[in-house]
């Protein structure tokens, strides 16, 4: 149905006009190339829409030239096609080949050899499998699937401890952590921390803080279980009575801290010092408004 429907469009062409449309392509393209491309949308629509151009030409002539050769090869006569009788599939003529008496003995022979070259490929396979290195490859590889399943067995074994000793651990270290947290007077976190200022600045800055610290705690500022962040305590200070200076200096010394405490930066002895200077001029004006 569908070449019935191609020759029906190819009957309602103009191929009548075909030789002077043929020649005024060759004019525009000569003469116009300007108009060449106006023309041939024009040319399309008078032509039911046959396609006279192609994307690859560049040039009017390209274009002139692509027009007029699918012109003539829509208006060329139908070429006869010759009645073909149906052909057999490749496999069906092998099959009817092969299927005749003379080729009777070169299947019987194309078996035998099948049949040989499986016999001789399943013997050298038995060899093969016999040999001593053969052998020993069993061996090792029984071995070590042995040894990986023990490893496995191990490795579940000790997970499994250390898994049921975990929460003992972690409370141990809580409770030696809190012990180890006790704090001394200010006084004396701040003499250890003078002691500390000119080697190792990081321990200074930790006993500065220790020392605020304790200084919070006795003037009740601060919860004595300690169990709240830096950041947390300051958040605290103003529902404890604080003012909001002291906050907002507390605030100030605890913010540097947690900055060069954590820092992977070394800590300059002089920005120690302020910040031990910093935390005993606090405590002395917490001492002096108890007092």
């Amino acid at each position: 149905m569908m070449s019935g429907l191609v020759l029906l469009w190819l009957a309602v062409l103009p191929c009548e006009n075909a030789a002077s449309e043929l020649q005024q392509l060759t004019v525009l393209s000569r003469g116009e190339p300007v108009a060449m491309d106006a023309h041939l949308e024009a040319l399309e629509q008078r032509w039911e829409g046959l396609p006279l151009r192609a994307p690859g030409d560049e040039t009017p002539a390209e274009r002139a030239e692509t027009a007029a050769r699918r012109i003539q090869a829509a208006c060329a006569p139908p070429e006869a096609v010759p009645e073909t009788q149906p052909r057999t599939t490749e496999p069906e003529r092998l099959q009817e080949i092969l299927s005749r008496p003379e080729f009777a003995q070169a299947r019987q022979r194309q078996g035998d050899l099948l049949q040989r070259l499986m016999r001789e490929l399943k013997a050298f396979l038995e060899e093969l499998l016999m040999t001593r290195e053969a052998q020993g490859f069993a061996t090792g590889t029984r071995t070590l699937v042995l040894g990986l399943g023990f490893a496995a067995v191990l490795f579940a074994v000790l997970r499994l401890r250390h898994w049921r000793r975990g929460p003992a651990r972690r409370e141990a270290g809580t409770e030696t952590g809190a012990a180890a947290l006790e704090l001394d007077s200010p006084g004396e976190h701040l003499t250890r921390a003078r002691a500390a200022l000119g080697a190792r600045p990081r321990e200074a800055i930790r006993e500065g803080l220790l020392a605020l610290l304790s200084s919070l705690e006795a003037k009740r500022l601060a919860r004595p279980d300690r169990v709240k962040t830096n950041r947390e305590l300051v958040g605290e200070l103003p529902g404890r009575g604080a003012s909001a200076q002291l906050t907002g200096e507390v605030e100030r010394l605890v913010r540097w801290y947690d900055q060069a405490f954590y820092s992977l930066e070394p800590v300059p002895p002089q920005d120690a010092a302020r910040f031990v200077d910093d935390v005993e001029r606090l405590h002395q004006g917490l001492a002096g408004a108890v007092a």
